[in-house]
């Protein structure tokens, strides 16, 4: 079947496409994604494409745009919102958690909606533009969270998002969006929510992670592999919640595990990873599990700081080395 390349901004424009072209139910709005295209260029020739009753712009009113999609789906429409940001979903909180993460609960009536949030850091954003918020967003009931880390993963969890029937944040993380290239085929393979996926085998010791970091999981492997020859499994979550319990507990039985991700340690979504193997998989373990996280501070605007900030491949690479020494 035909190969080519795309860009990790290209697998989610052509996912939000395919479910506009197929689905006429489906209707995508948020700041600026009709005729500007989006912040970042994602939606550049939709509102010619699918016309301005499908395509258009709101106003800088996150909790106003949830409440109005959250409506539409109970009404038979399948909402996609943008935020700009992730981190403006924290002015629209209620609706989420008390709106959107509940009615189905209440009602039996099911919310097919899909929050698109850019998010992450490694372009000077500093705060406001490059918070990792997903810990808070799993702790909803009620909502699913997915955050792919390629392109062929990203175009398809899209599609699978939208046509989930309850609420879904969609993690992208901006560098990815122009730094991450993948051959794919022409078809949009499916991607079940909840299923995680084996990047690189290893038997030597385990990387948990998500988003970016599975990138620089995979390079830090590589450079112990290199240094060592020890092999080290990089397990791509790709949706947060559900969780792939599964894969996890089974990855754990290589004995060493490193939970990676960029968002802020306390709380965060390493903890409940970590919690779950020692509860599910303490017989495996040759030491204990350990997690590599950006500190509990504001991300700086700084490059210095953002880049000691946020965990790169030789921290990781020295976290691995550490660990399969324990």
């Amino acid at each position: 079947m035909p190969r080519r390349e795309i860009t990790y901004l290209q697998g989610i424009r052509e996912g939000l496409q395919y479910v506009l072209r197929t689905h006429p139910e489906t209707v995508l709005f948020g700041e600026d994604v009709a005729a500007f295209g989006g912040a970042f260029k994602m939606t550049t020739g939709f509102l010619d494409a699918f016309g301005a009753d499908r395509v258009f712009d709101t106003p800088i009113a996150e909790s106003a745009m949830l409440g109005a999609a959250i409506g539409m789906a109970t009404q038979g429409l399948k909402p996609i919102v943008e935020l700009q940001f992730a981190d403006f979903a924290t002015t629209a909180l209620h609706q989420l958690l008390n709106n959107a993460g509940t009615l189905h609960y209440r009602t039996g009536v099911p919310v097919p909606l899909t929050v698109r949030a850019p998010c992450g850091g490694g372009f000077g954003g500093g705060p406001f533009h490059s918070e990792e918020l997903e810990a808070i967003f799993c702790h909803m009931p009620g909502i699913k969270v997915v955050y792919p880390a390629f392109p062929s993963d990203a175009r398809s969890l899209i599609v699978s998002a939208v046509l989930d029937p309850n609420p879904v944040i969609f993690l992208e993380n901006k560098f990815l969006y122009r730094h991450v290239k993948e051959d794919v085929e022409t078809d949009i393979a499916p991607v079940p929510l909840g299923c995680a996926r084996i990047c690189r085998p290893g038997t030597d010791a385990t990387v948990v992670t998500y988003g970016a970091m599975v990138h620089t999981a995979i390079h830090a492997a590589e450079t112990v592999a290199h240094e060592t020859g020890a092999e080290v499994m990089v397990l791509d979550l790709r949706s947060l919640k559900p969780l792939d319990t599964q894969a996890i507990l089974a990855a754990a039985a290589t004995g060493r595990v490193l939970v990676l991700h960029e968002a802020w340690r306390t709380c965060g979504l390493g903890a409940e990873v970590a919690a779950l193997i020692a509860e599910q998989a303490f017989h495996h373990l040759d030491a204990p599990v350990r997690r590599l996280t950006a500190p509990d501070c504001p991300v700086p605007f700084a490059p210095e700081l953002e880049a000691a900030y946020r965990p790169d491949e030789p921290t990781v690479t020295e976290a691995l080395l550490d660990l399969l020494e324990t």
